[in-house]
């Protein structure tokens, strides 16, 4: 998964492919913030690594000579850098900068108000119980699979209009974007080569039979500058609220899952006290953050003491952030009923992520339902749990028995 060669000094070499880092990198980044707090690498061209809070809040700030037009952590091969469907297929705002990522994010900010989010929750309710039904009576499931990514993608299917027949084909372009895509260039420029094609027809047929509740069909009657979106505008905000929308939240419910699955103290408080889940909801975002973002600087920039280079690629690793001792008492530690938690899962600053209220909600639901039909159940072989990183962390395969 990771490097040729293993990494051995984390602060000048750094490598987020790295299987043990991608299992766990919390100690990696206790470390760096110890000695090198900004780590780098020259594996894939020129990357920086900040590992503090603060380093965050400063660097969203940096804005656009730190640029979020290709927001992707790994850079192009070596002589491939224009390469369009590698980095970029376009995806607005989030590979805008100001002030067209201002006019793009207001464009689809009404689809994830929290009154917006709230009319879903009965269609992610009834999914969540549907998928239970199918392995409830069997005492075994895999929860990743079976369940946490089963959620966020047919919820997001469902928002924009596509047919749920084909949930398993969309799942596969996810993975091979954000997962295999990230040391497969053919697997990455194949999937997301397919995203946008499908998605081309699917704006196309829109626009000819527009429909009364989904999101392409709210699009079709917007404008930008004045003008109706073109398809490349359409095409491209279908591609962030289909893939950044799945992955994202996918891990999270399965990282949720795994943890009580395998601490079965938290499991049971959260059986007796369930007035908990907002509180512990936002503990296990912090704790278990998955995106990592990436900016690229403009010009050089100095930070900190830190030169970034122009073409530099700068990781914002919110998860490292949410594991900073400076601001989280006992960051290493899942503590449901954590009060102060101004953890930055979902981002900080312009690009902080429009949906984190529809998240939330799946997050919600697809826990309370989970516990209302199965309170008690654990980890079949934590050897057999596998996980996914670079761009998006996650477990991928959480194998759990429980009580026919």
């Amino acid at each position: 998964m990771g490097g040729k060669t293993p990494v051995t000094d984390w602060a000048t070499d750094f490598d987020i492919l790295d299987e043990d880092y991608v299992r766990d990198p919390a100690p990696v980044w206790q470390d760096l913030r110890g000695r090198c707090p900004i780590a780098h690498t020259d594996r894939r061209a020129s990357s920086w690594l900040p590992t503090r809070y603060a380093d965050m809040q400063a660097l969203v700030k940096r804005v656009p000579e730190l640029s979020s037009k290709q927001p992707g952590v790994i850079p192009p091969p070596p002589g491939k850098e224009e390469l369009t469907d590698y980095n970029a297929l376009e995806a607005p705002p989030i590979t805008s900068d100001p002030p067209d990522q201002i006019a793009y994010r207001r464009l689809i900010l009404p689809f994830f108000t929290p009154k917006a989010v709230a009319a879903r929750r009965p269609f992610v309710e009834a999914l969540c119980d549907e998928l239970i039904d199918r392995f409830a009576a069997r005492g075994h499931a895999d929860a990743a699979v079976e369940y946490a990514q089963e959620i966020p993608s047919r919820t997001i299917g469902h928002m924009l209009g596509i047919d749920p027949a084909r949930n398993d084909e969309f799942l596969g372009w996810v993975r091979g974007v954000l997962e295999i895509g990230q040391r497969d260039l053919d697997s990455l420029k194949r999937n997301r080569r397919a995203i946008r094609d499908f998605f081309k027809e699917l704006v196309h047929e829109r626009r000819k039979n527009p429909g009364t509740d989904d999101i392409i069909s709210h699009l079709l009657e917007k404008e930008f500058e004045g003008e109706p979106l073109s398809d490349k505008v359409l095409v491209g905000i279908c591609n962030l609220v289909f893939v950044a929308g799945i992955d994202t939240t996918w891990s999270s419910i399965g990282a949720a899952l795994l943890h009580f699955a395998s601490h079965a103290e938290d499991r049971r408080r959260m059986v007796a006290e369930p007035d908990l889940w907002p509180t512990a909801i936002e503990e296990l975002l912090r704790f278990y953050s998955p995106v990592t973002m990436a900016r690229v600087a403009q010009e050089d920039v100095e930070h900190d003491g830190v030169t970034f280079a122009k073409g530099d690629r700068i990781l914002l690793s919110f998860p490292a952030a949410n594991r900073d001792p400076e601001v989280f008492d006992r960051p290493d530690e899942v503590v449901l009923d954590r009060e102060k938690n101004r953890h930055i899962a979902f981002g900080i600053g312009i690009h902080r992520c429009a949906g984190s209220n529809l998240a939330r909600m799946e997050m919600d639901v697809a826990l309370r339902s989970w516990f209302a039909r199965i309170p008690e159940f654990e980890l079949t072989d934590p050897e057999a749990v596998t996980w996914a990183g670079g761009q998006v962390r996650g477990p991928r395969n959480i194998p759990v028995t429980f009580g026919a």
